[in-house]
């Protein structure tokens, strides 16, 4: 089931790297795209970025409506990821190409997607400098959701769920799963 997750906690969904997908809506239109490179850059006050590339559809809705959500898609979307990171949204409708159901979010227009097990509803900062040099969108996380299957205690933990863990693009539609995890001992 979808919790809300403590703003202090929200770093904590992306901190490990997974891909992710994007959502984003202006003018009436909604559009998703892939993106393997979205960072947590401050836990307080929750913040991340996220490379948008210029000139994209996804980056002129974002502008435009200085929202979007960054949605963590499971190892049973590796194909709607894969789809969602190939064409552009001017010419195609990606909701509907990809079949993914979407739900209302709580603070931004930019909805969630369905089936993933994280949601970061954000909003942009104004680092224009930052954009235009490299394509880097810096934005505030208002409000953060999980999958309370899988994230327990402030911390991932596919153990039990392992159909859930999350993806990470390596190249061309190959993907890493999330996996094992390795709890190291506190020096002595």
């Amino acid at each position: 089931m979808r919790v809300r997750v403590p703003l202090e906690a929200a770093t904590r969904l992306i901190n490990h790297g997974p891909t992710t997908l994007l959502t984003s809506a202006a003018r009436g239109r909604v559009n998703l795209m892939a993106a393997a490179w979205v960072v947590p850059l401050c836990a307080d006050p929750p913040r991340l970025g996220a490379v948008i590339a210029g000139g994209s559809f996804t980056r002129e809705l974002v502008e435009e409506s200085g929202e979007l959500v960054v949605n963590v898609p499971t190892v049973a979307m590796a194909e709607v990821t894969y789809r969602a990171g190939r064409g552009d949204g001017r010419d195609i409708d990606k909701v509907l190409e990809t079949g993914v159901a979407l739900a209302p979010a709580s603070h931004v227009r930019a909805p969630l997607i369905e089936g993933c097990i994280a949601w970061l509803e954000c909003r942009m900062r104004d680092e224009r400098a930052v954009r235009e040099a490299y394509d880097l969108v810096i934005a505030d996380v208002v409000a953060a959701w999980a999958d309370d299957r899988v994230f327990v205690g402030r911390e991932w933990r596919f153990e039990r769920h392992p159909e859930l863990r999350t993806l990470h693009h390596i190249s061309k539609g190959v993907f890493l799963a999330a996996g094992e995890r390795i709890v190291a001992r506190p020096p002595a």
